[in-house]
């Protein structure tokens, strides 16, 4: 019972996490208008580095990792931070936020793929129709964004290597995280990409350092909730729950960030929620429920409030 309980925070944790994530779309939209992207992003990836690596030194669990694990790590930090990063931002340049969206939205069953091939993780059928749900509730909120769906471009391209280099991100932080634990692992990864990250901005984006100077307190002040709370703390309880639960399972919650972009977009950019959307909200709801493997706890959980004297006698 105690590890249901576990599993129900862990749950909640996520969830949180893509409302962080989902807002966090709109917040990058306002700072790459002020910043220059690739250095600012690099700036912001630095900053949750810091920040997760403090928090491990408070809780006692920092400590240098093994050549084994430093492999492990570079990679990660290769796929999940640099290759991600990079070519989002400039796949997203080059096509619509429809088709970016729905190729991001196939996040989810990409992983579970990856996780079947690599990890060997049987997918039962609850999580299969959730897999789809998702899917389809990720589909209707992006297509009804009022964009339209555009042919297949460089862009599209760019976004499925941004999608696929962080679903197999995944799979490498699984296969260490009986040795390695996935919070630390976050950290270095933040750092080292950061760096490869802040690199390929002095390439890209020569004049990128003399453009972060000289913005409002209010400017900075998104930058630092960016970093902190979606990065830094984004970053930080994903990866610790891909270590727990397992890629698959964790990355059906990618299918909230689409309704959170929503909430953020019609909040703060004034952007109109349609019915279709919430419709699309409601089938997203669904797939989470099925495809993490919730329903069996939340059924559990009844029976708890329903009858709990035979819940005391199963203790």
């Amino acid at each position: 019972m105690q590890s249901g309980k576990k599993q129900t925070t862990l749950y909640l944790l996520l969830v949180l996490v893509m409302a962080s994530w989902g807002l966090n779309v709109t917040a990058t939209k306002i700072l790459v208008s002020h910043f220059p992207p690739i250095t600012m992003t690099s700036f912001r990836i630095f900053t949750a580095a810091i920040a997760v690596f403090l928090f491990l030194l408070a809780i006692g669990k920092f400590r240098l990792p093994t050549h084994r694990e430093f492999l492990y790590i570079f990679a990660g930090s290769l796929f999940n931070i640099f290759l991600h990063h990079y070519f989002l931002a400039s796949g997203l340049t080059m096509t619509t936020g429809t088709n970016g969206g729905l190729i991001l939205g196939i996040g989810p069953i990409l992983t579970a793929i990856l996780a079947v091939i690599f990890l060997r993780e049987a997918i039962s059928m609850p999580q299969l129709i959730g897999l789809v749900s998702g899917l389809f509730g990720v589909s209707l909120i992006v297509l009804t964004g009022g964009q339209g769906l555009s042919g297949a471009s460089l862009g599209d391209i760019y976004v499925f290597i941004a999608i696929l280099s962080q679903c197999f991100s995944f799979i490498i932080i699984k296969r260490i995280s009986g040795s390695l634990d996935p919070r630390l692992m976050t950290a270095y990864m933040l750092l080292i990409g950061s760096i490869l990250l802040f690199f390929t901005s002095l390439i890209e984006e020569p004049g990128g350092l003399a453009q972060m100077s000289g913005h409002s307190p209010s400017m900075w002040l998104l930058f630092l909730t960016s970093a902190l709370l979606a990065t830094a703390f984004g970053n930080l309880i994903y990866n610790f729950a891909v270590g727990q639960i397992g890629p698959s399972q964790t990355a059906i919650f990618m299918n909230l960030n689409p309704f959170f972009s929503l909430i953020g977009a019609a909040l703060f950019l004034n952007e109109q929620i349609r019915l279709m959307q919430i419709l699309g909200f409601i089938l997203i709801i669904i797939g989470v429920i099925l495809g993490s493997g919730a329903l069996p706890e939340l059924i559990r959980a009844r029976k708890r409030v329903r009858n709990p004297q035979s819940s005391r006698r199963s203790r």
